[in-house]
């Protein structure tokens, strides 16, 4: 358990000192993680969530095709006729990001809004960082909302017990759908204080014509099947995969269409140029090192402790819950942690002789929201660094905290507050 610790601890240290450097620490903390034996060689590929990894590249590739037909610059000009300045463009999106992603996978949401983000900003002549950040941790923030809406919210859905609709309503009291949204509204306002300056004004312009509609409705396509996929099993290691194979399949379908219809292989091409190979390896490291200090019983370590030290007073217990949950979720990958937690908070409840709903929501609320304190807490957030990067921004830890850490703590503590309110009292 020493040797995983102490990888794991460099790697992040290298991380958020050397941020133009992340995937080298992540790769490297992987290999290190191989090399002295804390994952068998043979466990490192089937570590690797290769649902997401297609997700991500399924997305890439449909994304490159998207933009390349100017429905971004579109979308982009839609946005900006419909607002009087920069600041409320930016709510705007964000706002629209987040509504999005309580359906569909964070990932997907920012590799798709991100593209109109960049317009907006080029349009305006602004900097483009905090706008796909904003993007990034908006989707991020939703993704407890809706039984669909995280894997998080499907670990707890499956072991509650739980359908879509509990999350709204649930044994006669609002479901955490309405903490998430509450403190979403909370967000607006941080957003607004944040880019308050962004005053730049907007003027009404005639829209950019689109080449090719096709990819555009293949993106909404694609948002129409993970939906209609979330409420559908499939059989085996299928299920675990869907995502990504329908990201995978519609982008290849696009590809094709797009090359007969060039009579070329440019859109190939393209997509091969286009592809954010970093972000992706990047994935793959961290994947592999959070497998790592899960089977040298790290993440279990964590869970004993909560139960060591929680006993006795639930306000304590629920509260220690949440923001240890918000400040290790910004480190570690939560799909885990709460895979580990859930049982652990279903014996505390036991042994309080209390029912565990206010602890299930207290886990769900501040694991989801934790990966938006750090740049690279949520896929989310790795996938909006490394469009940055590939346009030629360098996000610098500063940037991503300045909008992170207050956008978290508010939808933090409004959720917190309303589940206890709510919950605390059920028996």
């Amino acid at each position: 358990m020493t040797t995983a610790l102490i990888i794991f601890i460099l790697m992040y240290a290298g991380m958020l000192i050397f941020s133009k450097w992340r995937v080298w620490f992540a790769l490297g903390a992987a290999a290190c993680m191989v090399l002295f034996g804390v994952l068998p060689l043979g466990s490192v590929l089937p570590n690797i969530n290769w649902n997401v990894i297609m997700m991500i590249a399924g997305t890439m590739g449909l994304v490159s095709l998207f933009v390349e037909t100017g429905m971004p610059s579109r979308l982009a000009d839609m946005i900006l006729n419909k607002v009087s300045n920069a600041c409320w463009a930016v709510i705007a999106l964000s706002i629209f990001s987040g509504v999005i992603s309580a359906f569909v996978d964070n990932v997907a949401t920012v590799l798709m809004l991100a593209p109109v983000g960049l317009e907006i900003c080029k349009k305006l002549k602004i900097n483009p960082v905090p706008v796909i950040i904003a993007i990034a941790v908006s989707s991020n923030l939703q993704g407890a909302a809706t039984l669909v809406g995280d894997t998080t919210s499907i670990l707890l859905g499956d072991y509650a017990g739980m359908t879509f609709l509990d999350f709204l309503w649930w044994k006669g009291r609002p479901g955490i759908f309405w903490a998430v949204e509450l403190g979403a509204a909370g967000t607006v306002v941080i957003l607004y204080l944040l880019f308050r300056k962004n005053r730049e004004p907007i003027e009404k312009q005639p829209l950019t014509p689109v080449s090719d509609y096709f990819p555009g409705w293949m993106m909404v396509a694609m948002v129409v099947l993970l939906i209609i996929a979330s409420f559908i099993t499939f059989p085996g290691k299928l299920d675990d995969l869907k995502n990504g194979l329908i990201c995978l399949l519609v982008f290849l379908v696009t590809l094709i269409r797009s090359c007969l219809r060039k009579g070329n292989a440019d859109s190939a091409k393209l997509v091969a140029k286009e592809m954010d190979y970093q972000t992706l390896a990047m994935l793959c490291g961290l994947f592999i090192v959070v497998a790592s200090i899960r089977e040298a019983g790290i993440i279990d370590a964590i869970a004993g402790w909560f139960s060591a030290i929680g006993q006795g007073n639930l306000f304590g217990l629920y509260s220690l819950i949440v923001f240890g949950s918000v400040l290790l979720s910004a480190f570690i990958d939560n799909i885990p942690y709460v895979a580990a937690m859930l049982p652990v908070i279903e014996a505390l409840s036991v042994n309080l002789g209390i029912a565990p709903y206010v602890l299930y929501f207290g886990l769900l609320t501040g694991a989801t929201l934790g990966g938006n304190i750090t740049p690279f807490g949520a896929s989310a957030n790795v996938a909006g660094i490394g469009i940055l990067r590939k346009e030629g921004h360098e996000v610098k830890n500063s940037d991503f905290f300045r909008i992170g850490i207050p956008f978290t703590l508010t939808a933090v503590v409004i959720g917190y507050l309303f589940i206890w309110i709510f919950w605390s009292g059920v028996a």
